[in-house]
């Protein structure tokens, strides 16, 4: 489930420009498109949120005006920024030299962000990696392999840190030593699941966890949808490793579009469930992806001068091993091959996928593979 870290309470000070914006947040029906105008005619948001309610009332509506009143008379927003700012969370707004310049370029960009770790000038060269909760062992292979060869570049990982694909990624890019950003859809003080608080604590200390959601938001299910933009705005594309036809990940190459980003997709078998959905943005114009280079090439992304090439072969399990032992340099067809291994053709038809980007296998066409 999730796991609630507490945020202690403390004293009063001088709060800073972006603790106005924290208590902005309180109000409802205050977005960036309000938040716009507010500063247009006031400069600031500690200048409107301190302003007359005549002057206020040229620029919100009633009700909206009336919440802001009510609200403003009952928070200390001195003491709201301590207690936001405990634990190490860090605030950064619009106006702050350190937001993330990719994500302000983005339509309705969140004009607060709750972050433990730290971003940095590098994470401006970033890739999403997302996909399916539940990842086969074909795409357990790809986005390991696509993640940790994007962070030995110099790329900055970002995902969602979901269990599956999102789960993957990361833990590939903090092997490579690379850096990764998580983006939440709940407080940063709230880890969903519960089960990757480890993983998290990992990411704050070798990049960032994000999220626009003020501490102690739950994970609401209508959380994620928007989450899913920041993950592409924070990003120049999006990887899909695996999605079935209704999956949150092609929510997030939506965005993707939407924001003019690049898409890019994993092929999969094409009768695989979670396949579907790589398949059908492939149709309709994302980039077909076999390996990282081809993810460098397209976005002209230099490697980094510290990147050693990861081998193009990786260890072959126990399972691929058996089924190389009934192939030879005569196709055979898939029927024949998962019969002599008694499996099933999806499981077999994933693992001979994976096998031939590592030229391993080769691909006769007509469902027909034989030893490279």
């Amino acid at each position: 489930m999730y796991e609630t870290l507490p945020i202690p309470q403390s004293g009063k000070h001088s709060p800073p420009e972006c603790a106005w914006w924290v208590a902005l947040k309180l109000v409802n029906h205050v977005g960036p498109a309000r938040i716009r105008l507010l500063l247009e005619k006031f400069g600031t948001i500690e200048q409107a949120w301190k302003a007359p309610e005549r002057e206020l009332r040229g620029v919100l509506d009633a009700r909206t005006l009336t919440e802001l009143l009510t609200v403003r008379n009952d928070v200390d927003v001195a003491a709201l920024w301590d207690r936001t700012t405990r634990n190490g969370v860090r605030v950064s707004c619009w106006t702050d030299i350190d937001y993330p310049p990719l994500l302000l370029e983005i339509p309705a960009p969140p004009p607060v962000l709750y972050y433990r770790g730290q971003v940095t000038e590098t994470d401006s060269t970033a890739v999403a990696i997302v996909g399916t909760r539940r990842v086969t062992a074909y795409g357990r292979e790809m986005a390991h392999r696509i993640a940790f060869d994007l962070a030995k570049a110099g790329v900055t990982i970002v995902s969602g840190l979901a269990t599956g694909v999102d789960g993957v990624a990361h833990r590939a890019a903090l092997e490579a030593g690379g850096r990764t950003i998580a983006v939440l859809g709940s407080g940063i003080d709230v880890i969903y699941p519960g089960t990757h608080r480890d993983l998290a604590n990992r990411i704050a200390g070798q990049g960032a966890v994000v999220t626009e959601y003020a501490p102690g938001t739950q994970p609401d299910r209508y959380n994620f949808p928007p989450r899913n933009r920041i993950i592409s705005g924070l990003s120049l594309g999006v990887v899909v490793i695996e999605a079935p036809e209704r999956s949150g990940a092609l929510i997030t190459v939506d965005f993707a579009a939407e924001q003019g980003r690049d898409a890019f997709a994993v092929p999969g078998p094409v009768h695989a469930p979670a396949s579907a959905g790589c398949l059908r943005i492939l149709r309709e114009g994302a980039t077909l992806v076999r390996s990282a280079d081809d993810v460098l090439e397209d976005l002209h992304i230099r490697r980094s001068a510290a990147d050693q090439p990861a081998p193009t072969t990786l260890p072959l399990s126990d399972s691929e091993h058996r089924l190389l032992s009934v192939m030879n340099a005569q196709p055979q067809h898939i029927d024949d091959i998962a019969a002599k291994l008694d499996r099933s053709i999806g499981d077999v038809s994933g693992e001979l996928m994976l096998l031939e980007l590592q030229e391993i296998v080769r691909n006769n066409g007509g469902g027909y593979y034989c030893r490279a």
